[in-house]
């Protein structure tokens, strides 16, 4: 039997090659005939850099840079592909919401600059090509920031220097683009498909999670449109509306308007990169799952595109998640076998998230002593 172990990260717990290595462990020992291939996956969001560097090779290249706020600093860093002369920048590293505690979460203050600033490095390194993965962040400045790291300038009325974060968008009356154009084509890799303005936008849907009341998510709403509004007179890009570009806070619709930015699916992007689909050649089973398996999985994440690829190579799909949402007509219908959740209907989150490992080895061997029985 030849199994391919693709799983994302279990968010607040594990990273996907954490999970993808304790599951193989797990199948092998019940399994110990089976040939079973490790791949972590990530979609665009946190883990994508570690995961495609497990799976793909790479070269970590460190970079201090600013964080989150910006009156800190990050000891981040992006992928480096020599052959391919292409970076693989993680905006969380420098610009996540996990870099910050609940108490400093606050999308007034909160930058992209130090994601700029990595995009910069990863330039003068060479990088004629960045992939830009987006998810996990902890801002709602519609990509100023990062744009600002790279020579851009947002003025005032008074002509003076807007600081580059989300309180301060609405004071933007002028953009200034830089002498030259970034000498690297940018892709934006995405998990979502939210726009940049609107109730499914980056403030609205997002703003809270990062810190936002409800009095700072209309600013930051009012902001974005303002934004958008000066992108579209002043640099003839209409931003507004297009899906994914409310990824981030918005750096996705600002990568688009600043840097001539593509958005591509987070999911099928590491999949390129990773070699997935050679490794599922001739597989029986792809294992894939992430922490909570709910219709949002089905959706641009990372279940989805193993499913995609799945129903082409004839691989059957099982999922293992820490918490399932699904009932099993909704996920056999879309072409998953089967489901494995780390939970029962008395298992709490927090024990779930103290005791991941353990519950998701159990999982994994549950799955597998099935397979005897089959």
């Amino acid at each position: 039997m030849k199994i391919v172990v693709a799983m994302d990260s279990f968010k607040d717990c594990l990273t996907a090659v954490q999970v993808c290595r304790i599951v193989t462990d797990a199948v092998a020992a019940v399994l110990p005939e089976a040939r079973v291939i490790l791949k972590p996956m990530a979609d665009g969001g946190e883990g994508t850099a570690k995961a495609i560097m497990t799976a793909a090779g790479g070269k970590w290249i460190p970079k201090t840079v600013t964080a989150t706020l910006p009156d800190m600093t990050v000891e981040a860093g992006f992928v480096w592909f020599d052959d391919e002369k292409t970076a693989l920048v993680e905006m969380a590293v420098a610009s996540g919401l996990e870099l910050l505690e609940p108490a400093r979460r606050n999308p007034y203050k909160t930058t992209t600059f130090g994601t700029g600033e990595l995009i910069a490095a990863a330039v003068e390194s060479g990088a004629r090509k960045i992939l830009l993965a987006v998810g996990g962040s902890g801002t709602v400045d519609g990509g100023i920031g990062a744009a600002a790291a790279l020579g851009y300038e947002f003025l005032d009325k008074n002509n003076q220097p807007v600081t580059p974060c989300g309180g301060r968008l609405l004071e933007i009356t002028k953009i200034v683009p830089p002498p030259k154009k970034l000498p690297a084509f940018v892709e934006v890799l995405c998990d979502v498909d939210n726009p940049l303005c609107g109730p499914h936008g980056a403030a609205q849907t997002y703003g809270p999670q990062k810190g936002a009341t409800p009095e700072m998510v209309e600013k930051l709403e009012a902001g974005l449109a303002h934004l958008a509004d000066l992108v579209k007179k002043q640099l003839s890009r209409d931003i507004k509306n297009i899906p994914g570009a409310g990824a981030a806070g918005g750096l996705a619709a600002g990568a688009i308007a600043f840097l001539d930015a593509e958005l591509v699916s987070g999911i099928e992007t590491v999949i390129a990169h990773t070699g997935l689909a050679q490794a599922m050649e001739n597989a029986d089973w792809v294992i894939t799952g992430e922490g909570k398996f709910d219709h949002q999985s089905l959706r641009g994440k990372v279940v989805s595109g193993i499913v995609r690829l799945a129903k082409q190579t004839g691989a059957e799909v099982a999922v293992i998640a820490g918490q399932v949402l699904l009932s099993p007509d909704d996920y056999r219908s879309f072409g998953i076998a089967e489901v494995v959740s780390c939970m029962n209907t008395n298992t709490t989150v927090d024990y779930a998230i103290e005791n991941a490992e353990t519950l998701l080895a159990d999982a994994a061997k549950k799955w597998a002593n099935a397979q005897l029985k089959s």
